[in-house]
């Protein structure tokens, strides 16, 4: 019965999906919630005397059993936040869809999180080195085992869904549209081949056509879906540098393909860069990297690239001398964790200074110790 509650509280005006996962928190159950009194609702957070009375008026003439019935003949696959089979990296965003309509190719160990995905993201219209390198990087991170996640625009979006295609692998595309919707319509090829080789999914049910106002908010089921986000090649008033705010928002990594200040269509990427994204520096090296991302640490044993991208420094032929940190350093070492740690936390955890933390990290860091990732985090390696 949690379904048609899910489907019958998605018809309330005014509750969208940040309200309404806090009132599923709150009352743990939609159909408890449904029933509950305006006293009981004012108990949750961000729902205010005009809100409540409004949710009471709008869900007096719904009766959710027949509302439920009524939406299954044009909706008939969709998952809700209590379904099992519901992508878990998107039950952690304050704002997941209420319902999540897909169509397609369903792997459930994508949906638990044990098959990572990367969101590939930028312009509609990129450069001849902005398409190259998102082919690249999308072949490369598919063939070792990464799901790619992308909006099916025009330029990077198509580029990184075909280019995962032509190996053979699994790609997800995140409408704007209803499922029945293929936006834009010179992509009706690449959407029958997404949903026979991947995945297809929106939070707008059949029937949706395009509006601005959705893809914004489409942007945040691309970086909710993903493990980290990459920017291919971004201006600086990219839609796509949205989808890069949220990941940054819901701490998921960032990186961003770097260019020449004077090339206009990459000075999106370039600030997000400033900001602290990681630089995707070629296709090993950022393999290394996002094979070092928490939770990714079973399924990512295998991933590995058997070509050595030649803009990447050699690996140390000899491993690391544990021995050589000093007795009094043994606190900051054991505070760094195997899986990336963030600084503040390193510094916490040691009861050591701020500087003499830098300054021993990047110490360590040239001493083949450890590695620093996007963020300011660490990692022993």
């Amino acid at each position: 019965m949690e379904r048609h509650y899910w489907v019958a509280w998605s018809q309330i005006k005014g509750v969208g999906p940040n309200r309404l996962k806090k009132i599923w928190q709150h009352f743990g159950s939609m159909e408890t919630a449904w029933s509950a009194s305006g006293k009981a609702l004012g108990e949750v957070e961000g729902l205010g005397d005009k809100l409540i009375q409004q949710i009471i008026t709008g869900r007096s003439p719904l009766n959710p059993a027949q509302l439920y019935g009524q939406h299954l003949e044009k909706n008939p696959q969709f998952w809700t936040p209590s379904d099992p089979d519901y992508p878990q990296l998107l039950l952690e965003i304050p704002s997941p869809p209420p319902l999540l309509y897909y169509r397609g190719q369903v792997n459930l160990l994508e949906n638990q999180g044990q098959i990572p995905a990367i969101a590939m993201v930028g312009t509609r219209h990129p450069s001849e080195h902005g398409k190259r390198w998102t082919g690249r990087i999308s072949r490369a991170l598919a063939q070792v085992g990464f799901t790619i996640v992308s909006g099916l625009a025009q330029g990077v979006d198509g580029v990184a869904h075909r280019a995962c295609l032509e190996v053979g692998k699994r790609t997800i595309a995140v409408l704007g549209t209803g499922l029945d919707q293929i936006y834009p319509a010179s992509h009706h090829t690449l959407y029958n081949d997404i949903a026979t080789q991947g995945l297809i999914v929106s939070e707008y049910p059949a029937g949706t056509r395009p509006d601005r106002s959705h893809f914004p908010a489409r942007n945040r089921i691309i970086a909710g879906l993903a493990r980290a986000t990459l920017v291919m090649e971004a201006p600086s008033r990219s839609g796509s540098l949205i989808t890069a705010h949220y990941a940054m928002e819901f701490n998921r990594e960032v990186y961003a393909l770097p260019n020449s200040p004077e090339h206009q269509p990459a000075t999106g990427c370039l600030d997000l860069i400033r900001r602290g994204a990681g630089m995707i520096l070629g296709e090993a090296a950022l393999i290394e990297e996002l094979g070092g991302l928490p939770q990714l640490d079973e399924p990512t044993a295998q991933l590995s690239l058997p070509l050595a991208d030649p803009g990447s420094p050699a690996a140390p032929s000899a491993p690391p001398d544990y021995a050589q940190i000093p007795q009094g350093l043994l606190v900051l070492w054991q505070a760094i964790a195997p899986e990336p740690t963030p600084f503040d936390l390193i510094v916490v955890q040691s009861g050591l200074g701020a500087d003499q933390v830098s300054a021993t990290l990047l110490q360590w860091e040239l001493e083949g110790l450890i590695t620093q990732l996007p963020g300011m985090r660490y990692r022993r390696l």
